[in-house]
């Protein structure tokens, strides 16, 4: 009996498919499973395996060892809390002068539009040796002015969140490029086996009106190796996924099943030669040391009861963004590397005499804690904290200023203020300024790239020489930018 046409052009198929690769098509998609489980796996767990790091890293002497970036989501109002320009609230209401605007680029909702002086929510005063300007809604903060280095010239390049953050945690404002604690794993690695090297926790305004939505590319490992990206903590439950055993499966138990799996992982490497079966191996064997590590490092509890009234009454609170900055002291005395916090509700275009002040309870306390926490503890002299947003608010009001409760301030990527502390930057001292207005800079800009290059090179890393090839060509965290910024380096 003759074979039908159908059957002989399959059969010609698998004849084909045999003879070119050798392997049946259930080979394919034994393969293709395995490429997806380690894939899985790796992003699952996402963490490092040991310390490695790049041969020749660090290129000098780092001042740092650890990072600590309070990430303000939505861009806190410069002129609001720490840069005190006292003719806004001299002319509130007068527009400002288009030789100080010049009609540069705003977003939408306001380009074009008038410009009308709003002078700051709160009183400022001065205080610390340093006689810093800071305002009332940041008390504690004002508490460790002589502590930090605020730079009130910060410039970026784009007027909307998302592409404004993603440059300046990746160097790009399109997702893709690897983020900047991601650079730093890859190039430093591990100080700890058991615990990430890089881990991420976001937490938001408890009205949640004013939210920024956190994109995984803003702690993405880009076109680097998917294990530096940041292990993100979840707000409730575990804070790592996939770390918890059944119900009923012992320790002794589940290294007995990692033995094997080991085992049968080893044997598929010997076969096909895919480095991702090993990144897989690793990646168990750290999620099995985790499963011992982690839960002392999370648990709040074991805290003094003086160190947790440091942080304010939301410590206890799982999520929130005192609890984050306790936790990431914590993970900082364990040996993280780098530790990104995210805190969403600063963008306040509409609600700033309500909401303003609300953002600051919640956050300026835990934040002074964590630089006064770390400094009880030793570590402040080699850890870096970060506190800012991604641009600043426009020193102009934002829809009917007379309106008491609805009004607010349009973003401002022109300049802004952040703050730092700790090791290599100078303490007491406020580097750049503004015009009179906080509209441009008039004095030592610092562009993103330049405070990356810094960044980098507080770890002892030259942002010029630390690249990945991709694509035929060698990237970089600053792409062909950049300059170290010394005014700020002690």
């Amino acid at each position: 009996m003759g074979l039908s046409e159908q059957t002989v052009e399959a059969t010609t198929r698998r004849g084909l498919l045999s003879a070119a690769g050798g392997v049946s098509l259930g080979a394919l998609a034994l393969s293709s499973l395995l490429e997806k489980d380690a894939a899985s796996a790796e992003s699952s767990t996402r963490v490092l395996s040991g310390s490695g790091g790049l041969p020749g890293l660090p290129h000098h002497e780092p001042k740092v060892k650890r990072v600590i970036w309070l990430m303000q989501s939505g861009a806190p109002s410069h002129t609001d809390l720490f840069d005190y320009k006292p003719i806004l609230a001299k002319r509130r209401g007068e527009e400002i002068p288009e030789s100080i605007h010049k009609s540069q680029k705003l977003s939408t909702m306001t380009q074009g539009k008038n410009k009308p002086c709003l002078g700051p929510r709160a009183p400022f005063r001065q205080h610390g040796k340093s006689g810093r300007w800071i305002s009332d809604f940041m008390p504690h903060t004002a508490s460790i002015v002589d502590d930090i280095c605020m730079v009130h010239t910060m410039k970026t390049e784009a007027v909307n969140h998302a592409p404004a953050m993603t440059f300046l945690l990746t160097g790009a404002e399109q997702p893709g490029r690897p983020s900047v604690g991601a650079w730093t794993a890859y190039g430093l690695g591990s100080d700890n086996d058991n615990m990430p090297t890089y881990c991420v926790l976001t937490s938001r305004d408890r009205e949640g009106s004013c939210g920024q939505l956190f994109y995984d590319f803003y702690w993405s490992s880009g076109f680097l190796p998917s294990k530096f990206q940041g292990v993100k903590f979840r707000q409730g439950g575990s804070p790592v996924l996939y770390l918890d055993d059944p119900d009923g499966l012992t320790r002794d138990t589940r290294r007995t099943l990692l033995d094997g799996l080991a085992k049968l992982n080893q044997q598929k490497f010997d076969q096909v030669g895919d480095p991702e079966i090993q990144t897989r191996i690793a990646q168990y064997e750290m999620a099995y040391r985790m499963q011992a590590a982690m839960p002392e490092a999370v648990d709040l509890a074991s805290e003094p009861q003086h160190v947790l009234d440091m942080y304010g009454p939301q410590v206890s609170t799982q999520g929130s963004f005192a609890s984050n900055c306790l936790m990431a002291c914590r993970l900082a005395e364990r040996g993280v590397k780098f530790i990104q916090l995210m805190h969403s509700g600063w963008d306040q275009h509409s609600n700033l005499p309500t909401q303003l002040e609300q953002q600051c309870v919640d956050t300026d306390q835990p934040s002074a804690a964590l630089v006064k926490d770390l400094k009880q503890r030793g570590l402040l002299e080699d850890t870096l904290v970060i506190w800012g947003g991604e641009f600043g608010r426009t020193p102009f009001g934002q829809g009917d200023i007379n309106n008491k409760k609805k009004h607010g301030r349009d973003h401002h990527p022109y300049c802004y203020s952040i703050w730092m502390a700790g090791g290599g930057v100078k303490r007491g001292v406020s580097y750049g300024k503004t015009d009179e207005y906080g509209y441009n800079v008039v004095k030592d800009q610092v562009h993103v790239h330049d405070f990356q290059a810094t960044l980098m090179h507080l770890l002892g890393v030259d942002h010029t020489r630390h690249t990945f090839k991709f694509q035929g060509r060698h990237y970089r965290l600053t792409d062909v930018h950049g300059e170290v910024v010394d005014g700020v380096l002690a």
